[in-house]
């Protein structure tokens, strides 16, 4: 429905967190006592009373997001600091930089307005990439007059995209396995609104959070999306991917919008669960675009990420380049603390973010490109994790397969775009979740979800016009994820450790390439222990962070402790998998915590219960002291030692040069506070325990008794001076 003049607009609005608003009904004050009249005199001018996007009180928000996160979440994600306000879409955005002026409000913006993948066109307000008239058209079909028959044929055999690699995802060999089509897994769709008496969608179904528009725009989409995951296995129409999954909705046209909606989803589902956002938005150049650029949407899908529920969000159909420098600037009204998602490192949403590829040529007797090739439409870049079918995507609604006057009769052909690729994405997740839940696998989490997609499926291909370099990522492979997952075995990989003397950091890694025998002031102590490069049955990742301010990094299985990033530290990725719990052959990889350096060991003789200014925290998993099978990483005969594929987020080596500074440690509020200047002295350019333990020993193989009577046999390395 067009917007004229008179119809609200929402304005998002960001206190300055400083300030510690508090909105009791009208009235609007400062916990802190700060001088808010300015507000409350814009807010009288325009009528508006401010009220919090996230509907629950600062002071709740903040205990939950507290809760969520295991510590204040980073300021750009605290749910609390968040507001709203209705006004004529004519006094928006002047109503905006008025508000964004004042000294409690870090931004204030106008909300854009949430569209399903309905169509593409060029417009004053939703440009296409390169700023041309309409691509195409997409999820705009018509129910076909004539009425349905009085049994609904079975249209499985149209769903090709449930069918065997490479052409589909092998959503049959998912069903092999126990659990693998989705059971115990919950799901909630976030968009506008569904037509859930579908003869389809009518099993296995959790109904709608929030209020749902009567349109029937968003209805058709809603139908289309939760049919091609949870569509009922009963023999006729569609068939889901994962139909023993439960599905639901959750509405944006609640309070709050989108990310209201995200986090009333977020808030009904448990760890390993999914999220599917099925909204795009309109960038004033850029035309559709991912919703997570956004501050309120950013900060929701955190919040979820934080709480462990997987996160699948539709890259946008605007046929745009998310790598464009364009992105890097932020739009008038956002707050200084703002910064562009898609560049992921320190401002990583944790989403899965989802590009539409082309269906193999032939489907349903058309040929859009090459199959897995970048469809026209679909935005691309760096960030983009993988693809689904973007065209010929048959599922319930819409009518133009099987209409008449029965809406709960409509079925479609022509599902698209990356509404209909980002679906087929959560019906892989659910189906992989349910078969871990099954084999009493650990579930994946936001972060191995992203990885498992990211490293498996069937390559994107070339397009003329559209090169695989324009990313939209591999077209999911269940029976490659399955069979990685739910392996009985798997090579490990060398954890190589190194120590910088001048900033006295210990540095772990598996890549060889990152630092090989020593660069950059860093010296080679040679072979901690080994883990596994990939995820396997029964491991957990081993999550890597750097803080430049203390010049120190960090690795924990724990992604409570610092997320997706924060209190300085950025998350670089997950160095390799571990065994959270007592395993044979297994040995404790200790973790200590002193001189502004993480130190990590598997040999308790070196640092014991802690001495030489480090505090013993526990033992922070359970590693392999040699290699579990022969590791294609590991040095060769030569001493050499090949290289390794880079870890997702690496950082490059010469990032190690400069490292200064001073900030609060993971897990500790800001109670580790010590001034890169104080450390030589401390340090004195040694690593634990090195005075008792002289240079030749270090080259040595040593047995030592360790905690609780485990005896741990060490290659103890080289390379200190």
């Amino acid at each position: 429905m067009p917007r004229t003049d008179s119809t609200p607009k929402t304005i998002v609005i960001i206190a300055n967190p400083d300030a510690k608003l508090r909105v009791d009904g009208a009235t609007v004050a400062s916990a802190i006592g700060a001088d808010v009249s300015e507000l409350c005199g814009a807010l009288g001018d325009l009528s508006a009373a401010l009220t919090p996007l996230f509907g629950e009180t600062e002071s709740r928000l903040q205990a939950r997001s507290m809760a969520v996160e295991g510590a204040a979440p980073p300021a750009e994600a605290a749910l609390e600091r968040f507001y709203e306000i209705e006004v004529a879409a004519s006094d928006a955005q002047a109503a905006a930089e008025r508000l964004a002026a004042l000294p409690e409000i870090a931004g204030a913006y106008v909300q854009p307005d949430a569209v399903p993948a309905q169509l593409i066109e060029a417009t004053l307000d939703h440009p296409l990439a390169d700023g041309s008239g309409p691509i195409d058209e997409v999820n705009v079909a018509m129910p076909a007059a004539e009425p349905a028959p009085a049994a609904t044929p079975d249209f499985v055999p149209r769903q090709l995209y449930r069918a065997v690699a490479p052409g589909g995802i092998d959503v049959p060999y998912a069903w092999t396995k126990p659990g693998g089509r989705g059971a115990g897994v919950g799901v909630v769709d976030c968009e506008g609104a569904w037509r859930f008496t579908h003869e389809d969608l009518r099993q296995n179904q959790g109904g709608v959070i929030g209020p749902q528009t009567p349109d029937l725009v968003w209805r058709n989409h809603g139908t289309a999306v939760v049919s091609v995951i949870g569509g009922d296995d009963n023999g006729f129409g569609v068939l889901g991917i994962a139909p023993d999954a439960i599905v639901r909705g959750s509405s944006i046209f609640g309070t709050g919008r989108l990310a209201a909606a995200l986090r009333a989803a977020a808030d009904a589902l448990n760890p390993g669960d999914i999220i599917l956002i099925e909204v795009q938005y309109g960038h004033p150049v850029r035309g559709y675009t991912s919703v997570e650029w956004w501050p309120a949407e950013y900060a929701a899908i955190r919040y979820a990420v934080a709480k462990g529920v997987i996160v699948v969000e539709a890259a946008g159909n605007g046929g745009n380049n998310l790598d464009d420098p364009i992105y890097d600037q932020p739009l008038q009204g956002f707050p200084p603390d703002w910064r562009n998602a898609f560049r992921r490192g320190a401002r990583d949403s944790g989403a899965v973010l989802v590009g539409a590829g082309a269906p193999p040529p032939g489907t349903h007797g058309n040929n859009h490109g090459p199959d897995r090739s970048r469809l026209d439409f679909s935005n691309y870049g760096a960030a983009i994790d993988v693809q689904g079918w973007g065209r010929e995507v048959t599922s319930a609604g819409y009518g133009d397969l099987q209409g008449g006057g029965n809406e709960d009769l409509w079925y479609s052909d022509v599902f698209s775009g990356t509404s209909s690729a980002s679906p087929i994405v959560v019906g892989t997740l659910a189906c992989v979740q349910g078969a871990l839940k099954a084999a009493g696998r650990p579930l994946l989490t936001p972060a191995t979800a992203r990885d498992i997609v990211r490293t498996t499926g069937s390559p994107q291909q070339d397009a003329p016009g559209r090169p695989a370099t324009q990313r939209i990522g591999n077209r999911p492979n269940l029976r490659q994820i399955l069979d990685r997952l739910l392996a009985s075995a798997v090579g490990t990989r060398a954890l190589h450790r190194y120590w910088n003397a001048a900033a006295t950091d210990h540095f772990y890694t598996t890549n060889w390439a990152e630092l090989g025998g020593g660069a950059h002031g860093w010296a080679y102590e040679g072979v901690q222990c080994h883990i596994f490069p990939s995820i396997v049955p029964g491991s957990v990742p081993l999550y890597r962070y750097w803080n430049a301010a203390i010049a120190d990094h960090f690795y924990t299985t724990n992604w409570a402790e610092l997320g997706g990033g924060r209190h300085g530290w950025r998350f670089e990725g997950i160095q390799g998998y571990v065994r959270p719990v007592p395993t044979p052959g297994a040995v404790p990889l200790y973790r200590y915590w002193g001189n502004s350096d993480h130190f990590y060991t598997t040999n308790w003789a070196e640092l014991g219960r802690g001495r030489n200014g480090y505090r013993y925290e526990g033992i922070q998993c359970y590693v392999y002291p040699t290699a579990a099978v022969p590791d294609a990483g590991a040095p060769d005969a030569d001493g050499i030692e090949d290289a390794a594929p880079p870890m997702e987020g690496e950082i490059d080596p010469a990032d190690f040069a400069a490292k200064a500074g001073s900030q609060a440690g993971p897990g500790e509020g800001e109670g580790r506070l010590i001034a890169f200047a104080e450390k030589a002295a401390v340090g004195t350019g040694q690593g634990p325990g090195e005075e008792s333990a002289p240079a030749t020993d270090w080259t040595a193989t040593a047995t030592v008794a360790a905690a609780d009577g485990v005896t741990i046999n060490i290659n103890l390395g080289g390379g200190r001076s």
